[in-house]
C-alpha cells in the first residue's frame, strides 16, 4: 500500500507544470505616448525618480514654431530689465503647449481689434528663479524657488499689447515696475490707460489666463498652473 502510494506521489509531481498567464508570459512596459509637437533638446532632470517631470517637459514649445503674429520682446534676454543683466542666452519663448495654443486663439482676437500681443517672458528656467530671487528674495514679485513660481512651469506670460504700427499702448507703467501703479486696483491712471488694461485683462479671461494683483502684465494659464516645476534648457539657434 506504501509503495502504491508512493509511486502515485511521483506521477503526479512529474505532471504538474507551472502555467504562466497570458499577462505574464506576455507582459511588456507600456510606453507612454509623447508630446510629437515638440520636445526639448536638453534637460537637466535625469534620475529615475523624475520620469514624470522628463515626460511633461516634451510638451514645451517654441512659440514662433507654430505663430509669426506675436512680437517678441525678451526681457531678460537683455540688460533691459530690473536686474538689469542678460540671464537668458537667446531671446526665446516657450511655453507648454496648451498655454501656447491657448495665447495664440487670444491673440487672434487681438488682431481683429488692431492690436497683437507683444512678449516680455515666457518659460523660466529654474536656475534663472534661483539667480533672480538671490537678487530680490522675500518680495511679492519673484517667486521662491523652493517652491517655483508660474514661469518656472511654462504657464505664466509677462506681456502687453502693440498697436498695428508696433507702438505699445499706455498701460501706465513699464514692464517689471514695482509699486502700487502697477497694480489693477490702481485706479489713477488715465481713462485711456485703464481702457488698454481692461481690454488686456478681459480678452485674455475668455481664453482661460488669470492676472495677478500687482504686476498688470503677469497672466497666467489656469489649466497648467499645477504642472511641474521644470529647469529644461533649450539650445539657441
Amino acid at each position: 500500500m506504501k509503495i502504491k502510494l508512493f509511486i502515485l506521489l511521483l506521477l503526479i509531481i512529474s505532471c504538474k507544470k507551472e502555467v504562466k498567464t497570458p499577462l505574464e508570459t506576455n507582459s511588456l512596459p507600456i510606453e507612454t505616448q509623447k508630446d510629437t509637437i515638440a520636445e526639448p533638446t536638453k534637460t537637466i532632470e535625469t534620475n529615475k525618480n523624475n520620469t514624470e517631470t522628463l515626460l511633461r517637459d516634451t510638451s514645451f514649445i517654441n512659440i514662433k514654431t507654430i505663430s509669426n503674429d506675436f512680437i517678441l520682446d525678451l526681457k531678460y534676454a537683455t540688460e533691459d530689465n530690473f536686474l538689469h543683466q542678460k540671464v537668458y542666452d537667446c531671446p526665446d519663448c516657450y511655453l507648454r503647449k496648451n498655454t501656447a495654443l491657448a495665447l495664440i486663439k487670444a491673440n487672434q482676437e487681438f488682431i481683429k481689434q488692431g492690436f497683437r500681443i507683444k512678449l516680455y517672458d515666457c518659460y523660466r528656467p529654474l536656475d534663472i528663479q534661483k539667480k533672480m530671487w538671490q537678487i530680490l528674495p522675500g518680495t511679492n514679485y519673484v517667486a521662491n524657488p523652493k517652491k517655483g513660481s508660474k514661469h518656472n512651469r511654462g504657464a505664466a506670460v509677462d506681456l502687453t499689447l502693440v498697436d498695428s504700427l508696433g507702438n505699445e499702448l499706455d498701460m501706465g507703467t513699464k514692464f517689471d515696475f514695482f509699486g502700487p501703479q502697477a497694480h489693477h486696483t490702481y485706479t489713477k491712471h488715465s481713462p485711456q490707460v485703464l481702457k488698454n488694461r481692461k481690454l488686456l485683462k478681459e480678452t485674455l479671461a475668455k481664453y482661460n489666463f488669470k492676472s495677478i494683483y500687482n504686476e498688470w502684465w503677469h497672466y497666467e494659464y489656469r489649466p497648467e498652473i499645477r504642472s511641474n516645476v521644470s529647469n529644461f534648457k533649450w539650445q539657441c539657434e
